[in-house]
């Protein structure tokens, strides 16, 4: 028997579904204190589908990430997506960079409702939906976190 080795470690990238209010508060609380660019937002009409490229904290990483903080880029994706709405948000501004405080479905007339996307200084995002299906994919290696501090994340 051999000891394992660094070099032998995998870090598995997120790739992970929701369907549901619980589902969704675990996408929400891995989103949390993701930054992007108001210019790395999507809705395509035909596809249904609202996308976000975030740079997401790796929270999933537990006690370690207070020691080496990452960061990694990482895919939002609400499908189902009827109409778009938002506030406080200046999208052709490509130096205003935005941050998710929450992700919240509110049921409107099941299985149809609206997602809510909470964003630091009053900036939110309405999603009406047909139903609720949403991923959170990582897309690239984790990266060190720029400021190389971990942001306050409430237990």
């Amino acid at each position: 028997m051999t000891d394992a080795r660094f070099e032998d470690a995998r870090e598995t990238p997120l790739n992970l579904g929701a369907l549901d209010t619980d589902d969704l508060s675990v996408l929400s609380a891995l989103a949390q204190d993701a930054v992007f660019p108001a210019t790395e937002m999507r809705w395509d009409r035909t596809t249904r589908r609202f996308a976000l490229l975030i740079n997401r904290f790796r929270w999933e990483e537990g006690p370690a990430r207070t020691a080496a903080p990452e960061r990694v880029q990482s895919l939002l994706v609400f499908e189902n997506v009827s109409a778009v709405a938002s506030n406080g948000i200046d999208r052709k501004d490509a130096d205003t960079v935005l941050s998710v405080l929450s992700v919240v479905f509110e049921e409107i007339d099941a299985p149809a409702g609206h997602v809510l996307l909470t964003l630091a200084g009053d900036g939110a995002i309405r999603l009406s939906v047909e139903a609720l299906e949403a991923s959170l994919k990582d897309v690239t290696k984790p990266y060190v976190a720029p400021s190389k501090k971990a942001p306050h994340h409430p237990e």
